[in-house]
């Protein structure tokens, strides 16, 4: 591995610089009133480096506890690095949040947090006046979005009422309202069905990454996904970048038969400290 620190580079459209994150120790009972001002020691991430491309798919992988969706929130501003700098689009998520925000959708596998007696255009709108789009731009922005995602015959029925499928549509649909250049998801198909799941997958390779050139960072679990939808993989343990290539690439370098098999071996590798370039 590189020791180099990763730099934006013209074309690149997110740019993580030795970051680290650290959190307070997890504690129960009367201690876990003690948690806001304990001293953060429990490592998340220990000095993550890389870059994502215009218009590449990568995907995260690593065990439970890697620090995947960390870094997520991290790029989409919702917590701040101990160390290091991480940009979308040359934009410090901690110095310029509010422009790096204007440039990321975020869509995770959870809880969406819907209004669920609302019906999906109620929805939308809220969250497109969220993001300051105009009422005219809500309105075509809608519409667009929700062609695309397949969800117009759907738009004035209440959210309470949506399959878990149609709730990930919407979830997808309510990232993309301001027509970000990135889309950061967490596990988007982990609740999802076999169908549904291969669905969303096309949806999001074919027609976000493929038609509209969207930059994707995700994160999952599931490997066959993974080798179906992403450029290059960025495969973490325990907070560090072990390896930064394509699916056949990593095969290659750890000598395995297949991609899945290269993604286990790998892991099962003692962690050293590196930078991905």
């Amino acid at each position: 591995m590189s020791s180099d620190i990763t730099t934006q580079m013209p074309g690149d459209d997110i740019a993580v610089s030795s970051l680290e994150k650290f959190f307070p120790p997890a504690r129960s009972g009367w201690r876990s009133l003690l948690q806001p001002i304990s001293k953060p020691t429990e490592r998340a991430l220990a000095g993550v480096s890389f870059a994502v491309k215009s218009g590449e798919a990568v995907a995260i992988v690593g065990p439970n506890g890697a620090g995947k969706s960390t870094l997520l929130r991290i790029l989409a501003t919702l917590i701040v690095p101990t160390r290091g700098h991480a940009s979308i689009a040359n934009n410090d998520v901690e110095r310029s949040p509010a422009a790096a925000r204007r440039q990321i959708g975020y869509h995770t596998g959870g809880d969406e947090g819907f209004y669920g007696r609302l019906s999906a255009r109620e929805n939308l709108g809220f969250f497109a006046a969220m993001n300051n789009l105009s009422v005219a731009d809500i309105r075509t922005r809608i519409a667009a979005t929700a062609e695309r995602m397949g969800i117009t015959a759907d738009l004035d029925r209440q959210v309470r009422t949506f399959s878990t499928g149609m709730t990930h549509r919407l979830g997808l649909a309510r990232a993309l309202l301001h027509q970000p250049a990135v889309l950061l998801l967490d596990e988007p198909t982990r609740s999802l069905d076999p169908l549904a799941a291969a669905d969303f997958r096309r949806l999001i390779k074919d027609d976000l990454v493929r038609r509209l050139g969207t930059t994707l960072l995700f994160a999952s679990h599931t490997l066959s996904e993974v080798q179906e939808v992403a450029d290059r993989v960025l495969v973490l343990e325990e907070g560090r970048v072990i390896a930064f290539d394509t699916p056949r690439g990593l095969a290659l370098k750890a000598g395995s038969p297949n991609f899945a098999e290269a993604v286990t071996k790998l892991l099962r590798q003692p962690v050293h400290s590196g930078v991905a370039s």
